[in-house]
């Protein structure tokens, strides 16, 4: 019997409730999990109040990390007792045990301990696929991240800075100014209502970032454009502030000549190849220690006040859920 996280209906975490479910066998091809840390996203949040669609079992969560409990039929290179790590789809992370595809998890070295992985694994393969697939990041580039003492900041900020970039962060308190300047960030732009845009613009002599990162979204995607340079690259990569305002094409060109993405890391993961690849190099930052992220472990009943907490910014780095 697992214990789960169940989301009753879309909406507040008051709607999330633990429950318990019964487990078939793994199927072909599948394996059976028993997990010992379990990854909490701006992602589950999303899916919580109903902006991504949950599977009908309603069981947020992108990742964890566990030991092999089982396999199924055509399962080669795992067997019981492996410890890995996964994330993508299926969505369902929140959860003591859980079946899921073989091909999804990715065996883990004995020197990386389940937290440090659970804490940097999704964030690690968001920020790979920003600093390879989005825009090559590297040795001249100059960045802008939003919210750098968060979780997926702090991974963008040490990767970007270890690549040879100039991090420019913003952070919202004066209290998390040490946490992204240890993370590596070079320059941070203080305040939730800063004007972070004329900060980028005295940085950078009036030239303005590479290329920007924002989570944030609200009305501060429409900001950030302003802190571009020409030819260079906005990725729009949530909405912790709220929905994004439709935008006027005008406002990325031809004046501007910008680019805008809006890439999904859960199509990434789709494809398996770009998958494995990111998380090869995940969990060889991991163990390089470039990618030392900080997290807050919850126990698995305490998700809703886990969900709570990061959605109020109450909490600096990752956080993860224990079984």
């Amino acid at each position: 019997m697992a214990v789960i996280v169940r989301l009753k209906a879309p909406g507040g975490v008051d709607q999330l409730e633990l429950a318990s479910a019964d487990l078939p066998p793994p199927g072909r091809g599948e394996i059976r999990l028993r997990q010992t840390a379990i990854g909490v996203n701006s992602i589950d949040i999303y899916q919580r109040i109903g902006l991504y669609a949950l599977p009908p079992e309603r069981i947020p969560g992108v990742e964890a990390v566990g030991v092999v409990a089982a396999v199924g039929t055509e399962v080669t290179g795992l067997e019981p007792g492996d410890r890995v790590a996964y994330a993508g789809a299926p969505v369902g992370a929140y959860a003591s045990e859980r079946n899921l595809p073989a091909w999804r998890c990715v065996k883990l070295p004995a020197s990386l301990p389940d937290e440090a992985v659970a804490a940097a694994f999704v964030k690690g393969i968001t920020a790979d696929m920003l600093l390879t697939r989005i825009f090559p990041v590297g040795r001249g580039t100059t960045i802008l991240v939003h919210s750098a003492a968060g979780g997926l900041g702090q991974v963008l900020t040490r990767w970007a800075s270890a690549l040879g970039a100039v991090v420019i962060g913003t952070v919202g308190s004066p209290a998390k100014v040490e946490i992204a300047r240890a993370a590596g960030a070079s320059h941070l732009i203080v305040g939730r209502d800063a004007d972070f845009a004329a900060g980028v613009a005295g940085l950078t002599a009036g030239r303005g970032v590479d290329v920007a990162y924002d989570g944030v979204g609200g009305t501060t995607l429409q900001k950030t454009l302003g802190c571009v340079r020409p030819f260079g690259v906005v990725a729009s990569i949530g909405q912790s502030a709220g929905p994004i305002p439709s935008l006027d094409l005008h406002d990325l060109g031809p004046r501007r000549s910008l680019m805008l993405a809006r890439p999904s890391v859960m199509a990434h993961m789709n494809d398996a190849d770009a998958y494995s690849r990111s998380a090869g190099r995940v969990l060889a930052a991991i163990s390089d220690g470039v990618l030392q992220v900080s997290g807050t472990a919850y126990s698995l009943r305490d998700a809703a006040l886990a969900q709570a907490d990061l959605e109020a910014g109450r909490t600096t780095g990752a956080l993860y859920l224990r079984p």
